[in-house]
């Protein structure tokens, strides 16, 4: 047998093997035959995974949630900067805020005062897990919170038409005449504004008789100012605490808006008169404090100023220095001027702007407006 021979046989093997698989009917019927075994094998598939849906979404979110769901682009972080004109500093604390707390759209959260506590509170509590000096501790959160507040301006959206919008806890001040004390609105809902029954300042219940006329002030959570007009229309003890019941009204009136978030309080502080006096530098000057110490309490805050209630004899255009101890032994002080003032009764209400404070305590206000802190 020859090489020619030899390979003309394989051909012919070939051929018979393709016979042997060959099924009757010819070449259209098997590709028809091939089509409708296609067909009933994807039908099974497709009702397989109809009816395991509930199966693999289960498996896919648990797998997401080991490796963190995929967030936003760069592209919408740096737009959104643009549009609040971020500096490149505060664009990345911002993108540090939004995806420490995996946040997948930034919109939505910018358009929600509570996600956005939410989101800025954990990255408060990062912050001071992973800072290794106080130095750092305090420059990170000064960004923080300068970014805190460049946001709420920039959504500061709300519109507040009637005082059945109010919502729970919101702070508020009661105006009787001269005197004025701050309260909290405890329910909207019903026939009647329920708000607590304000202290006096030798702490007990303000005298405010039924159907007196008031005005109430209140401030939302992004820093709006409402006032409005209304009356005291009963009272109701419960377990705890005496309670307010209040007209509704639609008559609401928008206050100027205020740079800053503030927070209603009362906390007890102690004030010095600053004096300034020429240096031996023609630009500079010098202060020197004033060795007598006067007593107020704190009715309000922000990281711009406060109000002071006190019985000390004060002026508008007083320079004073403030100083409250919170959270043990850490005081917090400010370089204030005083504004304006308002007489309550026997004492008298002064408003401060805050012309120097350090980075420390304009921190630890600012815990304490957003209530970030832990004792807030």
């Amino acid at each position: 047998m020859n090489a020619t021979a030899g390979f003309s046989m394989f051909p012919l093997q070939t051929q018979d093997l393709l016979l042997d698989f060959q099924l009757p009917g010819g070449t259209t019927e098997v590709a028809f035959f091939l089509i409708g075994v296609a067909v009933i094998v994807l039908a099974l598939v497709i009702i397989t995974i109809l009816k395991n849906k509930g199966k693999f979404s289960a498996l896919n979110e648990g797998r997401f949630a080991k490796r963190g769901r995929r967030g936003f682009s760069s592209f919408t972080l740096h737009r959104i900067a643009h549009d609040m004109g971020l500096d490149r500093e505060k664009t990345k604390m911002l993108e540090f805020v939004l995806r420490s707390d995996n946040v997948a759209d930034p919109m939505k959260s910018l358009d929600s005062p509570d996600l956005m506590d939410r989101h800025f509170k954990r990255a408060y509590f990062l912050i001071e897990q992973t800072s290794i000096s106080e130095d750092e501790l305090n420059g990170r959160l000064s960004v923080l919170f300068a970014l805190r507040n460049i946001i709420e301006t920039y959504t500061d959206t709300v519109t507040i038409s009637s005082t059945r919008q109010i919502t729970e806890n919101t702070s508020a001040v009661i105006a009787l005449g001269d005197a004025s004390y701050p309260t909290k609105i405890i329910s909207s809902r019903g026939e009647a504004l329920i708000v607590e029954h304000p202290i006096s300042n030798r702490g007990i219940p303000a005298a405010i008789p039924n159907g007196s006329k008031l005005t109430l002030t209140f401030f939302t959570r992004s820093n709006k100012g409402f006032s409005t007009a209304t009356r005291v229309i009963g009272f109701m003890e419960t377990m705890n605490r005496r309670i307010l019941k209040l007209s509704h009204s639609s008559k609401v009136k928008k206050l100027s808006n205020r740079r800053f978030r503030r927070r209603q309080t009362a906390i007890s502080t102690s004030f010095y008169f600053v004096n300034i006096s020429p240096s031996g530098n023609r630009k500079e000057k010098s202060l020197i404090v004033d060795k007598r110490q006067f007593v107020g309490s704190i009715m309000d805050i922000s990281v711009g100023g406060c109000s002071i209630r006190t019985s000390a004899p004060i002026n508008a255009g007083h320079k004073i220095k403030i100083e409250f101890t919170q959270e043990g032994d850490f005081t917090v002080a400010a370089l204030g001027e005083v504004l304006r003032t308002n007489r309550t009764g026997h004492n008298t209400v002064m408003h401060v702007k805050f012309l120097k404070i350090p980075r420390k305590s304009l921190n630890f206000i600012n815990a304490m407006v957003y209530e970030y802190a832990n004792n807030n």
